[in-house]
């Protein structure tokens, strides 16, 4: 079990002025930075991101929205990293999530979802490390 995950805040949250307010609650859930950073990834980028989900009826769709405007991504350490900010974050629906979830206040739908998190040990490394180098990491 590692302490650190990865999530990225999504280009309708940014858009909507919520960035701050986000990183707010994840910081006052326990959590600390450990990187950060504001991109605004091409369609070629959010496609590689989101590649393992190629096959699926999304894909093109999540791919435009993911590269429709700015986002932040982060890497996220507490003890129970992953587990934990999923908990925080709430269900992919925000009309499931519960009260006090970063998707239940910042969320517009399924697919304007606010953040993103990653679901395992293996992929919060995988996308830690898609987006950061050793020297941005702290």
């Amino acid at each position: 079990m590692s302490n650190r995950t990865f999530t990225m805040i999504k280009p309708d949250a940014t858009s909507k002025g919520y960035t701050g307010a986000i990183l707010d609650q994840i910081i006052k859930a326990g959590f600390s930075v450990k990187a950060m950073k504001w991109i605004h990834l091409s369609p070629a980028q959010a496609g590689q991101f989101y590649e393992v989900h190629k096959e699926r009826p999304f894909y093109g769709e999540l791919v435009e929205f993911m590269s429709s405007g700015p986002i932040v991504a982060a890497i996220l350490e507490k003890d129970n990293a992953v587990a934990d900010f999923r908990t925080l974050i709430g269900a992919t629906n925000p009309a499931q999530a519960e009260e006090g979830t970063i998707r239940k206040k910042f969320a517009a739908s399924i697919g304007e979802n606010a953040v993103h998190g990653s679901d395992s040990d293996d992929n919060a490394k995988i996308e830690g490390d898609f987006f950061f180098s050793g020297l941005e990491r702290f």
